[in-house]
């Protein structure tokens, strides 16, 4: 049980009351204070005092001072006014009950809109922090467009002065190209200007000489038509010749049926990776041949792993439609995951591809020859 302190003081002015309140090694640390507008509570275990008050006083105005083993309380009131008493009489417990709980939601209360006020005031100081720090980001970013804006037109600059001296410099080597055409002409034109008259003095100087030596000037002149004259190109035609393919196997042992197929599925398989297939981007040369692809799918399936085993049969069928070995694979996968239509389906073309005939499906099933509830093991080829 607490122990009730009565050995208390205090006095009075119209505007405030100041209580003491002694209290034997009293310390901040291990003293509680409560205070509301009509009730005051001190707790220093073991000793309590509570002091249900006359009047409403302001608590948060109010103020308590603790030191030298007493507690001095400066209680200012709402309604300046005299006190009868410190604390109100005839107030039974129910009603201390009452204003005890009256005072705790009070304080509660308070203590929700001071916590309210204080995330407001938080969330208002972000926003302005935000602002600030946007405001400055937006500086900055103009900054460094301004600072790309500049460059920009510095390069642009920059590069127009070379084009420009570029310009130039391949106009000045057009000019001297043309004085150097000029000056050829010109040397041509000398050159034909003497050889006319080199040939108009030969011509007077013949007239004058025998007939023989018009012979010979004749021919000297026939010589340099010729001379100068090129003769034109002969015409002809070049021979290519490409060696066929040969297998190196001998005679004996040559197998040209088989060896014909195979190029024939090559050449198919060749044209089949030239189409555009989505599936053959990421694949290797190796990867791309129908025959890698049905090992690689019979791997699969040898571990259980048969839709990846499907996925491989299929790009394999998309490349060589023509293996029959590809839809009986594919078929015995179809089996293993109960796809019993499509088990049908691939054991049909199997059997069409081997027969060597075209079959759809209403005229050739082969559903009469595998039951629905019977599991089929086939051997991978």
């Amino acid at each position: 049980m607490p122990l009730q302190v009565s050995d208390y003081s205090w006095q009075q002015t119209k505007t405030a009351v100041f209580l003491s309140l002694p209290l034997k090694g009293v310390c901040v640390r291990d003293t509680d204070v409560f205070c509301t507008e009509n009730y005051l509570k001190v707790n220093f275990p073991p000793f309590l005092f509570e002091a249900f008050l006359y009047a409403p006083i302001d608590d948060e105005s109010s103020k308590a001072k603790i030191g030298n083993d007493t507690i001095v309380f400066t209680l200012y009131k709402k309604e300046a006014a005299m006190w009868d008493t410190l604390s109100v009489t005839g107030v039974d417990k129910e009603m201390m009950q009452r204003i005890r709980e009256k005072s705790i939601l009070q304080a509660q209360e308070r203590a929700k809109e001071a916590t309210e006020a204080k995330a407001a005031a938080k969330r208002e100081d972000q926003k302005y922090a935000l602002s600030v720090m946007m405001k400055i980001e937006e500086e900055e970013r103009k900054k460094i467009e301004d600072m790309k804006e500049n460059e920009r037109i510095k390069a642009t600059k920059e590069l127009e002065a070379w084009k420009e001296c570029q310009r130039k410099a391949e106009e000045q080597k057009k000019i001297q190209k043309e004085e150097k055409l000029c000056q050829k002409e010109k040397q041509i034109k000398e050159e034909r200007k003497k050889l006319k008259y080199k040939t108009s003095t030969r011509n007077s100087a013949s007239r004058n000489l025998a007939p023989k030596g018009r012979n010979s000037e004749n021919i000297f002149t026939e010589k340099l038509k010729e001379d100068s004259i090129p003769a034109p190109r002969s015409v002809g035609s070049i021979k290519i010749n490409f060696t066929p393919r040969v297998f190196p196997t001998a005679l004996r042992e040559s197998q040209v049926a088989e060896e014909e197929e195979w190029l024939h599925k090559q050449a198919e398989a060749r044209r089949a990776m030239n189409t555009d297939i989505p599936e053959l981007c990421d694949l290797k040369e190796e990867e791309k041949n129908p025959e890698w692809l049905k090992d690689k799918g019979n791997k699969l399936f040898a571990t259980e792993n048969y839709l990846a085993a499907i996925n491989a049969y299929n790009l394999a069928i998309r490349l060589n439609n023509k293996m029959p070995l590809l839809y009986l694979n594919r078929a015995a996968c179809h089996l293993k995951l109960k796809n019993l239509h499509k088990a049908i389906e691939d054991s049909s073309k199997k059997f069409c591809s081997l027969e060597g005939i075209e079959c759809q499906a209403s005229d050739f099933k082969l559903s009469h020859h595998i039951p629905c509830d019977l599991h089929v093991y086939i051997q991978m080829a």
